[in-house]
């Protein structure tokens, strides 16, 4: 068993530690933070230790290590994480469900990624570090994702799209085949994207509206 040290403590880092302990060869050591953030001394049962000294107790050569944190700040906190622990000479190790459909090289997947189940991987695509891609997504064949991007799930990345580092895309957007995803940009919920994007920019479906009646109203309603 490979031993391993989360970075986090929220919920993310719980989950992390279920499917690297559950369906890949690790064991989870250990959780470290900034000390800023440390309001406790163990989390799940294993011990908390301080982010700044961690190499002195888990050292790189013995230890890997996975940054458990979500997208806040277009995923740039993960990636200054990501950047301090490759400093410290850790390995990132990524998570690749065995539950999915995947048809291109582990070598094809960056560091810390974290690909969960029901995802279908066609082939040729590629994928960089420190990506995460939750669960039941589409990623089309010669897809190219960039760094440090979070793809919610149920999300359909076509053939021959890319998206750029720092971005991320929200549950059921489509992107359209060729499409390119610029760095840094926000996919809403439910967004069809057709066209090119503009680097650091939003793009939102519109919301349902309520309609003007009750689900009493409609109660017996046959269309």
């Amino acid at each position: 068993m490979k031993k391993l040290v989360l970075f986090g403590i929220g919920d993310l880092a719980e989950i992390a530690r279920f499917y690297f302990e559950n369906d890949a060869d690790y064991e989870v050591a250990a959780f470290t933070v900034d000390k800023e953030y440390k309001k406790t001394n163990t989390f799940l049962g294993l011990p908390v230790y301080d982010f700044a000294s961690i190499e002195q107790k888990f050292p790189p050569d013995e230890y890997e290590m996975f940054i458990a944190m979500a997208y806040t700040h277009l995923n740039e906190i993960r990636e200054d994480k990501f950047k301090e622990a490759k400093k410290k000479g850790y390995t990132l190790a990524s998570y690749i469900s065995s539950h999915m459909t995947c048809w291109i090289d582990k070598k094809d997947i960056g560091e810390n990624c974290f690909i969960l189940e029901d995802n279908t991987i066609q082939p040729f695509v590629r994928i960089g570090n420190n990506t995460m891609l939750w669960s039941g997504n589409h990623i089309g064949h010669h897809a190219e994702i960039g760094n440090n991007v979070f793809i919610t799930s149920h999300v359909v990345l076509s053939g021959r799209t890319k998206v750029g580092d720092n971005s991320f895309i929200g549950v059921n957007a489509t992107i359209n085949d060729h499409v390119e995803i610029a760095p840094k940009c926000v996919i809403g919920s439910g967004a069809l994207i057709t066209k090119n994007t503009e680097e650091g920019c939003v793009y939102k479906s519109s919301y349902t509206e309520k309609y003007k009646k009750t689900s009493e109203e409609i109660r017996y309603f046959k269309g």
